[in-house]
């Protein structure tokens, strides 16, 4: 892959994760819902302004949080349908002021080497097969030498300022491989940089007040924050007390905002790390995200029996994303 195709390919940030992936994924299982349902049931309602055919909740973590509201506030904003009943978010990004210093640094390193390193380096990624190999197997080495394998943990914690989540463990699931591996588009990063900077919540800066009018109508980007008051679902809001990534000052933010704009939502704590909500898979958080899926009632348009309420709570569709 050229240059030229790797800067084409990795130009996004956050703004197209909310605007463009998540509506296209949800439009996508809103078509298959729809059809299933027909299928099961020919005589079923048509769908109406008011209400749909099904319930759709999703669970998200970390930059898959801040998509997540991205994209209902942008919907409801366009007027179009979100097709979502309840969102729990786990440890969302959004607000990022309460940083650590090593974040701190990235976000200054990151505006001053921008207009450059965004040419050289579309993306944060290992490039070559080769190197892939040799982090796969790196990785191998430190969960199989528990010493060493604890000496990085003890480092990586530092670097994200004292996080004690399982960053050498996430190196052995299954899509980090010799064959692909994650990466972090610079786009991604720098608009996390600008929230940061800001100090709030809203999309990507373009740079100048007419490329941000061209996409936003005005010269300066869509302040999500302060459209909390569109969000029409309930919302659940999960920080964790040793997160040092999104500390739960920041989750708290969100809580605020979104408590001040009349919204129906609620905040929890666990006394989790950054990664432990998606990796540790710990009892009490399952119990008490599945007590909160479980507060979405069914569709009352159509009369059904007890067996289609069970079989509809069972059938929810829920998203996860993961940084």
């Amino acid at each position: 892959m050229t240059l030229v195709m790797q800067c084409r390919y990795w130009k996004y940030s956050i703004n197209e994760h909310g605007i463009e992936d998540i509506p296209a994924m949800i439009e996508k299982i809103h078509q298959v819902k729809t059809a299933e349902l027909r299928l099961s049931k020919p005589d079923i309602e048509e769908e109406s302004n008011d209400g749909q055919l099904y319930k759709l909740c999703a669970i998200c973590h970390s930059l898959g949080g801040a998509s997540m509201l991205m994209y209902v506030v942008t919907r409801r904003i366009e007027a179009k349908p979100h097709r979502l009943s309840r969102l729990v978010l786990l440890s969302p990004a959004g607000f990022h002021h309460d940083s650590n210093l090593v974040f701190s640094v990235a976000e200054h390193v990151l505006f001053l080497l921008a207009p450059i390193w965004s040419r050289i380096f579309p993306a944060f990624y290992i490039p070559t097969r080769f190197f892939r190999m040799l982090v796969n197997k790196l990785a191998r080495d430190l969960q199989n030498l528990p010493a060493v394998g604890g000496l990085v943990q003890t480092l990586v914690g530092y670097v994200v300022g004292g996080d004690s989540s399982n960053w050498v463990g996430v190196l052995g699931l299954p899509h980090y491989n010799m064959n692909d591996m994650p990466g972090v588009s610079f786009g991604v990063a720098l608009h996390l940089a600008q929230i940061k900077r800001a100090r709030r919540f809203r999309m990507f800066d373009y740079g100048s007040a007419y490329a941000n009018v061209k996409v936003y109508g005005s010269p300066e980007p869509v302040d999500l924050g302060e459209h909390y008051g569109l969000i029409d679902i309930p919302v659940d809001l999960v920080a964790g007390q040793k997160d040092t990534v999104i500390r739960s000052s920041m989750v708290k933010r969100h809580y605020k905002l979104m408590k001040d704009a009349g919204v129906d939502v609620s905040y929890n704590e666990f006394e989790y790390a950054h990664l432990d909500f998606t990796f540790s898979h710990r009892e009490e958080l399952l119990s008490y995200v599945m007590s909160r899926l479980l507060l979405v009632e069914p569709n009352s348009k159509n009369q059904v029996n007890q067996r289609d309420l069970r079989l509809r709570k069972k059938d929810k569709f829920h998203l996860m994303g993961r940084i």
